[in-house]
């Protein structure tokens, strides 16, 4: 009778042993489909140097890096706003540039959206717009949304544009703008005296050599 007890005890102790192992396992999640739009990497708190041929030529500073390495063409994500600082050869910046939201494909083409402003700190001038998007193999910034630029002696406005990096040469479209007069730059600009000038229909070719 002991003998038959213990070989019913030593059947149904694994059998409860597993059944209460069941409830117990580890939690999985559902299944991901669509891969392209999961980001491969999410980095919070950026702070990251970019050389160029082996010299630090940029620093970028984000909240939040999101790389995506699935889509066509594979880009990175700053959803929470950018900042990045370019540095001449001393090391020293010498232009700045925000945006509320940046995107960057193939490592060559950046799109900036939102408040976008660059600061060139060299020729004192400050360009803002709501959408840009830069070529860095062509070395080319261009925009079609409404972009502003001031410099010291004059500011100009326009509804499409594009410039070198340096923003040194640019072509904007529409333009409108205020320019001193000659025997205004002695004098503090005033709105009442300003020279406007407009051109609607034509494209409008400033290039600055400084």
């Amino acid at each position: 009778m002991r003998l038959l007890l213990y070989l019913l005890l030593s059947l149904l102790l694994p059998c409860a042993l597993l059944a209460g192992c069941a409830d117990d396992g580890t939690p999985t999640s559902e299944a991901i489909t669509l891969r392209d739009s999961t980001p491969v990497m999410v980095t919070t708190g950026v702070s990251k140097l970019i050389s160029d041929s082996g010299i630090i030529r940029y620093r970028i500073v984000a909240e939040e890096w999101r790389m995506l390495d699935r889509t066509q063409p594979p880009r990175q994500e700053f959803l929470k706003g950018i900042f990045m600082e370019r540095y001449n050869p001393k090391f020293e910046p010498n232009l700045t540039i925000e945006a509320d939201t940046a995107y960057c494909y193939n490592q060559k083409l950046w799109e900036l959206r939102g408040r976008v402003r660059i600061v060139n700190r060299e020729k004192n001038t400050v360009f803002t717009t709501e959408e840009l998007f830069w070529n860095m193999d062509e070395h080319l910034v261009y925009g079609n949304k409404h972009m502003r630029i001031v410099e010291p002696k004059e500011e100009i406005e326009g509804e499409s544009f594009e410039a070198d990096e340096q923003l040194n040469h640019y072509l904007v479209r529409q333009s409108r703008g205020y320019m001193p007069m000659p025997d205004e730059r002695k004098h503090a600009p005033n709105p009442a005296e300003s020279h406007d000038r407009q051109d609607e229909d034509s494209t409008k070719a400033l290039s600055k050599q400084k």
